[in-house]
């Protein structure tokens, strides 16, 4: 694995750790932690031995989307902006290209769009978040490409967000 031409696996260890049980019906993926996502059309792989709940990868390897609960209420009562710094810790050379609020499955969330470099690598890449809490779990939403590629998987990670639902 070249780190050049995956920042997004890098990204999501750094960000994400732990695993969880799931299945996917057709098309839908439905976590052990109560919440599903539509998963994206063909050119997206499943990653079976990733870090977050849900890993994808595009078929040119050069983006990812990641989806990932850690239920804990006591973390779940923290606001919006610190969840979202605390995901976004380790990122160096940052520059927001969008910031404000979304709703998630009816949940308010916090939304990033930003380039960065991985503190590991110095490699750039652009970034979408969406951090959602609904009090009982946070979900992370991320969307991860190089810059290059980020317009391409866009559209599919949007509709993965519209997708999002807990059970």
């Amino acid at each position: 694995m070249r780190q050049g031409r995956r920042p997004f696996l890098i990204v999501a260890a750094a960000l994400i750790a732990g695993c969880a049980s799931h299945r996917v019906d057709p098309g839908v993926f439905h976590s052990a932690k109560g919440y599903r996502v539509t998963m994206p059309g063909s050119g997206w792989t499943m990653i079976s031995d990733g870090h977050a709940d849900l890993e994808l990868r595009d078929v040119t390897d050069r983006a990812g989307i990641l989806v990932h609960a850690e239920c804990d209420a006591r973390r779940a009562s923290r606001p919006l902006a610190f969840l979202e710094r605390r995901l976004l810790h380790g990122l160096t050379r940052r520059t927001t290209v969008e910031r404000g609020e979304a709703t998630v499955d009816g949940h308010r969330a916090a939304h990033t769009v930003l380039e960065a470099a991985n503190g590991r690598t110095g490699s750039r890449m652009k970034i979408e978040t969406f951090v959602v809490t609904d009090g009982r779990c946070v979900y992370d939403l991320i969307y991860a490409a190089d810059p290059a590629a980020f317009a391409a998987g866009r559209d599919d990670f949007a509709r993965l967000v519209q997708s999002f639902a807990t059970e």
